[in-house]
C-alpha cells in the first residue's frame, strides 16, 4: 500500500472544508493508482495557534518525506506553501497527482 500525502490550500478554510478536499483526494488517488492509499495526516488541528506559516511547512515537508505519492488539490499552484511542497516532491522524486 502506498503512502499519500495530500497538499492542498487551508488559509481561509473551514475544517469541514478542508476535510471533504482531503476526502475527495483519497478517492481520486486511489482510483489512479488502482489501489488503496495510506493516508499521511498532514492536517494539524491540534497544531498551537499562534504558530508561524512556516512552522506549519516544516512539519509538512517531514511527512512529504515519507511519502510514496503525493496529491496537490486544486488551488496548490496558488498557495505558498503548496508550490514548496510540490518543488520538493519534483526534485526529491515522489510520484505527484495534480488536480
Amino acid at each position: 500500500m502506498k503512502k499519500l500525502f495530500i497538499s492542498q490550500p487551508m488559509r481561509g478554510k473551514t475544517d469541514e472544508e478542508i476535510l471533504a478536499t482531503r476526502e475527495k483526494a483519497i478517492k481520486s488517488a486511489e482510483e489512479k493508482i488502482g489501489e488503496p492509499v495510506e493516508v499521511i495526516d498532514s492536517f494539524f488541528q491540534s497544531a498551537p495557534a499562534d504558530e508561524r506559516p512556516l512552522w506549519y511547512l516544516g512539519k509538512s515537508l517531514e511527512l512529504l518525506a515519507t511519502a510514496d505519492i503525493a496529491y496537490f488539490a486544486e488551488g496548490w499552484a496558488m498557495a505558498r506553501g503548496c508550490k514548496i511542497e510540490h518543488t520538493c516532491a519534483s526534485e526529491y522524486g515522489i510520484d505527484r497527482i495534480e488536480e
